[in-house]
């Protein structure tokens, strides 16, 4: 795929999810994808495969926040396979806290699928405001 149809994928990845209209992620990402997040912290690390990310990493943050979690994307640059997102979130937890992390996230797109994506992000205050993640076991360490 040319940078250009990546670039509209992602848009339409993060367009779909600030919606809650399809499953856009998960339709388009690849059986073994990599999540990295980024740093040395409880959520750091490498999730990988579909039900790593799913159900470990995003299932555990959507059970800390309420249902109308959303990360709104408003940078786009692509080159190659890559695209690179500035992107802010817009979330409450379910205790009623703000959580409103921004994110430089880089992701790679591989034969039309998402196959990585590195997340950048202010790591104290997920620790702050989310805690830390309970679920080593789904990660490897970085």
């Amino acid at each position: 795929m040319s940078a250009e149809a990546n670039k509209k994928l992602i848009q339409q990845i993060f367009t779909d999810s600030a919606n809650r209209s399809g499953t856009t992620f998960v339709d388009n990402i690849a059986e073994d994808v990599t999540w990295v997040v980024m740093g040395q912290y409880s959520w750091s690390g490498i999730y990988t495969g579909k039900e790593a990310i799913t159900n470990g990493l995003l299932g555990h943050l959507r059970t800390l926040l309420t249902d109308r979690a959303r990360t709104v994307a408003f940078n786009f640059v692509a080159e190659g396979d890559t695209v690179v997102v500035e992107a802010k979130g817009d979330n409450v937890t379910k205790t009623g806290d703000r959580y409103d992390n921004e994110y430089c996230m880089v992701w790679r797109v591989e034969n039309g699928k998402v196959k990585q994506i590195k997340e950048y992000c202010d790591s104290a205050l997920i620790e702050r405001v989310l805690g830390p993640f309970p679920k080593p076991e789904l990660r490897r360490a970085r």
